[in-house]
């Protein structure tokens, strides 16, 4: 037995009892508008509740114990797509008129059809020539926007004492503002090399690819002594599937269907902080 969460943001009553009857559900608690609890739940009617949910619009999550959130250390997230709602290296190369040859790129990577991230960004990256470095500051300014619930999912997991890490196969230009703004205890991401004012198509030193975003957040792990339970780490795209096999709680927000095979739960519809309903908030 299990209990089981539902969201959407258009929780309909009525598909909600259809579902506990299907899990025969001993119970149900309100967790606001958008999410309820079934209680004593039976998981081995998940395929089911799987395909009801993609029916529905609903977002589901079994989960055995309603962890209290401050028992977990580390809040590890993606940047493009996961925690902002664009692909910043797709925005750049709309600046030189490259966006369909870079974006073609960019969605084969996260599918999983390019297997060398690192090879993949160096392709992208190259064709970013020229482009003056003004043109981020308007990426970032103009069209880089948080997803929705990202800031009050960063700063209640801060709030219950996690470390925020923002681990990225982008670019540092973005990652450092967003660190700032958002007071994250960590960033990793890849160094544009801006030359007089100007992009010259090569990044500098290693790229943090799939292999390198994983390290950093085993790294982080040693350090605070976290251990697998007591991780959440969320992402969209194939490079981001090392970083959340380190984590109990993997997330897959609007992800490529190789994500959501893989990760523990998948957010399709709902904000980020619905990650907030799986645990136990008070102190």
């Amino acid at each position: 037995m299990s209990h089981l969460i539902l969201q959407s943001p258009s929780l309909s009553a009525a598909h909600v009892e259809q579902i506990a009857a299907l899990v025969s559900a001993s119970g149900v608690q309100e967790l606001g508008p958008t999410a309820v609890r079934l209680l004593e739940a039976d998981d081995s009617e998940k395929e089911s509740v799987a395909k009801q949910c993609e029916a529905y619009g609903m977002d589901f999550a079994f989960l055995p114990q309603i962890d209290l959130l401050r028992e977990m250390r580390i809040l590890a997230m993606d940047m493009d797509s996961t925690l902002v709602s664009i692909e910043c290296i797709d925005e750049i190369a709309d600046a030189v008129g490259r966006k369909a040859e870079v974006s073609a790129i960019t969605e084969a990577a996260m599918r999983g059809e390019i297997k060398d991230f690192s090879e993949s960004l160096r392709r992208r990256v190259a064709l970013l020539e020229g482009v003056p470095e003004t043109a981020l500051l308007q990426v970032y300014e103009e069209r880089l926007r948080l997803n929705p619930g990202a800031e009050r999912l960063v700063q209640t997991a801060k709030k219950h004492g996690l470390k925020v890490m923002l681990v990225s196969g982008g670019f540092t230009f973005f990652t450092e503002r967003l660190r700032e703004r958002l007071s994250l205890d960590a960033a990793h991401s890849n160094v544009l090399e801006i030359v007089d004012g100007k992009l010259t198509g090569r990044v500098l030193g290693d790229i943090v690819d799939a292999h390198g975003k994983a390290a950093r957040l085993k790294d982080l792990a040693e350090q605070l002594g976290a251990t697998a339970d007591q991780i959440i780490a969320v992402g969209d795209g194939a490079n981001d599937l090392q970083m959340m096999a380190h984590a109990k709680y993997s997330v897959a927000y609007r992800a490529k269907p190789v994500v959501r095979e893989q990760a523990a739960f998948a957010l399709n519809y709902s904000p980020l902080d619905a990650i907030l309903n799986w645990f136990r908030l008070s102190f």
